[in-house]
């Protein structure tokens, strides 16, 4: 867990070697002040009991995900980082950490040790070996070239939302796509591709998906990026060259999480930019700001709660709102109907918050009795 005090010395840290000394207008003193609020402002109940967190930060917060990223870039600079040579290969997703290297098992054995030891809350639990699973892929080391494959845990079960479950069409069509997107950006190979495609299938069967339903979705989904060189009768792809044309073209398409960071970041670099050359260019900035608010002005969004039995609903709301509306001064205005799915398990039987009797300030409940006994 994030040692608190620790972690804001680091997050400013952290800033200054960035040149990060205004962001948004805010200046490093601020922001370590909000992220000391954000992590000692926080309580929980246990057997009736209020308690304060002294160590980490809330479970589930953007923010504490963010520090512990930024905690372990101070890690990995002053361990593995500094002893690894150049031309090797390295990556980390938050606690997550994979390397390769050329030295002897017991020369990365003392290595790693040693990053052991650099914090007393963190504990490494490494595996050395030729072939290791980092996330959800499976890396190999075939005398020196590394091949990769989807990794499955082998206490996974082979389940996924199921073709009877009560959920909009779109949910199991979203299933197969994300199914063969990450099976071609994960399999090096053209047969490795192909095993994992076998897995999908046996896993959309499982779960009662139609034949004829897996093999059209898979034919779209092939469609969409192989039109000129497959054929629109199969549902796969059949030699490898033409997986690794399709390799290419997904693995140049940045994923959601990618586009949202490059987002994020240009934005806070433009913000500094503007603030760095002066007030003539802050009236752009409002104006940009400005019209990003208003995208959505013309349109009425109406969600309800998705049912197979209501599946002509979102059609006759849309006639209904052409039948009042159209041709007249609201007929601009665009009708966005969409779905909520329903609350899953976990929804329904997770209890987060404490009751609310234990949420009631006692000494006001106890002012308001005396109150009450006086007035009577």
């Amino acid at each position: 867990m994030l040692p608190q005090e620790e972690s804001l010395a680091i997050l400013t840290e952290f800033l200054r070697v960035h040149h990060c000394e205004i962001v948004n207008g805010i200046s490093i003193d601020t922001i370590v002040e909000l992220a000391r609020i954000v992590l000692q402002a926080n309580a929980f109940v246990y057997n009736n009991k209020f308690y304060r967190q002294i160590i980490g930060g809330a479970m589930g917060s953007a923010f504490t995900l963010t520090l512990a990223n930024i905690f372990m870039w101070k890690w990995e600079r002053q361990t593995i980082l500094l002893k690894l040579v150049s031309h090797e290969v390295y990556g980390r997703y938050i606690d997550d950490v994979f390397f390769t290297s050329n030295e002897s098992e017991d020369n990365i054995k003392q290595l790693l040790e040693a990053a052991n030891h650099f914090h007393p809350n963190i504990k490494l639990e490494y595996h050395i070996a030729k072939c290791v699973p980092f996330l959800d892929i499976l890396i190999h080391n075939n005398n020196g070239n590394l091949a990769t494959s989807v990794y499955h845990k082998p206490s996974a079960e082979p389940t996924v939302v199921s073709f009877l479950s009560d959920h909009p069409r779109h949910t199991f069509r979203n299933v197969i796509r994300t199914s063969l997107t990450r099976a071609i950006r994960y399999s090096s190979t053209f047969e490795v591709f192909n095993n994992e495609r076998r897995a999908i299938r046996l896993m959309l069967l499982y779960n009662r998906y139609p034949s004829t339903y897996i093999n059209e979705q898979f034919r779209l989904f092939f469609a969409d990026y192989m039109s000129s060189s497959i054929s629109t009768l199969l549902p796969l792809i059949s030699d490898e060259s033409q997986f690794f044309v399709l390799r290419q073209k997904l693995s140049s398409q940045p994923t959601a999480k990618q586009t949202q960071v490059v987002l994020s970041a240009t934005t806070v670099d433009f913000i500094n930019h503007l603030q760095s050359v002066g007030p003539k260019h802050t009236t752009t900035m409002k104006t940009i700001v400005k019209r990003k608010d208003n995208k959505f002005k013309q349109n009425l969004f109406v969600h309800f709660t998705h049912e197979a039995r209501l599946k002509g609903l979102a059609r006759e709301i849309h006639m209904i709102h052409d039948s009042y509306f159209k041709n007249t001064i609201h007929g601009e205005i665009r009708l966005v109907v969409g779905y909520r799915n329903n609350p899953n398990i976990e929804f329904e039987l997770s209890r987060k918050r404490p009751s609310s009797s234990l949420l009631k300030d006692p000494l006001r409940i106890k002012s308001k009795q005396s109150e009450s006994m006086a007035t009577s």
